[in-house]
């Protein structure tokens, strides 16, 4: 095997990577990789370095590797081949991949609600969409996340990251990659808040019951459902935003 061919599919240029710290692994990884993509020399068509070489190169778990790939899948970066590998479908970069947005942290409250207005309307619809496009794999991958949700958050008593995990695998269940992009990005603009919203580990608790009540409603095809299961959650939300920010 020539060493052009090594480079060409990222076998030669894995020392490029370095592991990475302890914190949002997936978005770390796919950033990581987008990098590794535009700076290799790699074109459509090339093979990306095996799930186990990425893992080895970034430190990372077999969990995050594989939902790193399917958010490049998902963006239709890259296909994933049965038997074969992954493959690159066109060249990126990081910017391409993500959106950040920034907020005056000075004004807090009123960017959350701010953002509350949009997110309201993308995430009723993805809602609506996930019911009617979601494939028996989705519903397999929202169901788990919501019983991660719940286990975390009755050992603990609330459960951030886990909640966004939750939504972004309906979002996926979409099919629309922009859904993630730019829910993800609004989320994580307000990262270290959702660590502890206003200092309230009791943050949007009453909405937790909600949940599994949004997920029945995907799972029994029922859009109305799970638009208004998505206001109930959104809605208590905008409450706890506008009483515990006082």
């Amino acid at each position: 095997m020539s060493d052009n061919f090594k480079a060409r599919t990222g076998g030669a240029m894995l020392n490029n990577l370095t592991k990475l710290p302890r914190s949002d692994r997936v978005r770390d990884t796919v950033s990581a990789l987008a990098d590794f993509i535009s700076t290799s020399g790699l074109d459509a068509g090339d093979q990306l370095p095996t799930e186990r070489a990425i893992m080895d190169a970034l430190g990372i778990g077999r969990s995050s590797a594989r939902e790193a790939l399917r958010h490049l899948q998902a963006l239709g970066v890259v296909e994933t081949r049965k038997g074969s590998g992954s493959y690159l479908l066109r060249v990126v970069s990081a910017s391409t991949i993500h959106m950040p947005l920034s907020f005056d942290a000075a004004h807090q409250r009123d960017a959350l609600l701010q953002t509350l207005d949009v997110r309201r309307g993308l995430e009723v619809e993805a809602s609506m969409l996930a019911v009617r496009r979601a494939g028996a794999s989705d519903i397999a991958r929202i169901r788990e996340r919501l019983e991660e949700m719940e286990r975390v958050h009755l050992d603990k008593g609330t459960a951030g990251r886990e909640d966004l995990q939750f939504h972004l695998s309906i979002y996926d269940a979409t099919g629309n990659p922009l859904f993630r992009q730019l829910l993800e990005q609004m989320r994580e603009a307000f990262e270290h808040f959702f660590d502890k919203p206003f200092d309230r580990p009791d943050f949007a608790r009453r909405s937790f019951p909600f949940h599994r009540e949004l997920f029945d409603a995907i799972a029994a095809g029922d859009a109305p459902l799970a638009r208004q299961k998505t206001i109930d959650i959104l809605d208590i939300v905008e409450e706890d935003i506008k009483d515990m920010s006082l």
